[in-house]
């Protein structure tokens, strides 16, 4: 017997929910700092220094790759004792490209789990970041025929999910949003009186770290460990 009956609105995130994602910028990092190979600073130190510019970074140009990119060449050039060259920043600049060349990893049971969800449910992918590069990773993932309508957003806040549910006409007590980012996917769903599913990844970026909120009254919070048990629930 399912958890809850068919016509729930699912929104689904898509990085590290859908597919792998954040793993291929922890190696693009490391690579940064083995090439930096600071004599002063710790290999934690420059993560912790990337860190506070990639906070920078996204506040002034938001996510995605290209943002990315500036952050790696802003710490590089902070950070390294001697001048930064074209062949050093040209150098830098590649760890990041790397991350672009990777094949759309699905994670375990993804697929056959949307397939079924369709069945039953309305899907909307909802995820954050480039316009651009989130569209062509849906369209590379090959899963864009299980979402009824996909929404890009700058950034997952209260607001945004309000401004989704009034545009999209969705109801608070049938909508959801699924996802592995306690910052982004969980807190401020409930917030803007969503439930949520939170789905633990090992490897979710640093800067999506947050503690998990109650649930208020009358909305549910589910911690599963695999996108596929949602079967099981919707």
């Amino acid at each position: 017997m399912l958890q809850f009956p068919a016509g729930q609105t699912l929104l689904i995130d898509a990085d590290d929910t859908l597919w792998e994602n954040n793993v291929y910028f922890e190696r693009a990092i490391a690579a940064f700092i083995s090439y930096l190979d600071h004599k002063e600073h710790s290999p934690s130190e420059v993560r912790q220094a990337l860190n506070a510019q990639e906070r920078e970074t996204i506040l002034a140009h938001g996510y995605g790759l290209t943002s990315f990119t500036r952050s790696l060449v802003a710490t590089y050039e902070r950070l390294s004792p001697d001048a930064a060259t074209e062949h050093n920043i040209k150098r830098v600049r590649s760890f990041a490209r790397s991350i672009a060349e990777q094949e759309i990893e699905l994670l375990p049971g993804v697929e056959e789990t949307l397939a079924e969800l369709a069945t039953r449910h309305r899907l909307i992918l909802m995820t954050k970041g480039d316009q651009a590069e989130q569209a062509d990773k849906l369209a590379r993932s090959g899963l864009a025929q299980y979402f009824s309508s996909v929404e890009i957003v700058a950034e997952k806040d209260p607001a945004t999910y309000r401004e989704v549910m009034r545009r999209r006409e969705l109801t608070l007590g049938t909508t959801w949003m699924i996802g592995n980012s306690i910052k982004s996917d969980v807190n401020p769903a409930l917030a803007a009186g969503l439930h949520a599913v939170f789905l633990f990844h090992k490897d979710t970026w640093v800067l999506e770290h947050a503690a998990i909120d109650s649930a208020p009254q009358g909305q549910h919070l589910l911690e599963l460990d695999s996108f596929a048990k949602l079967s099981a629930v919707f």
